[in-house]
């Protein structure tokens, strides 16, 4: 169970992926749906 697992958080973390072990954060998704949302408004009001 090392660097080479991909089944493992430290597999994942090796080879910068996310699945069942290393999910993405939600937090992260939603500020940046967010940050998107007012770029996509700032760019039809212009």
């Amino acid at each position: 169970m090392g660097k080479g697992d991909r089944k493992t958080a430290k597999g994942k973390r090796f080879r910068h992926s996310f699945g069942k072990s290393r999910p993405k954060s939600k937090l992260r998704k939603r500020k940046r749906a967010e940050k998107l949302s007012k770029k996509i408004i700032r760019d039809k009001n212009a």
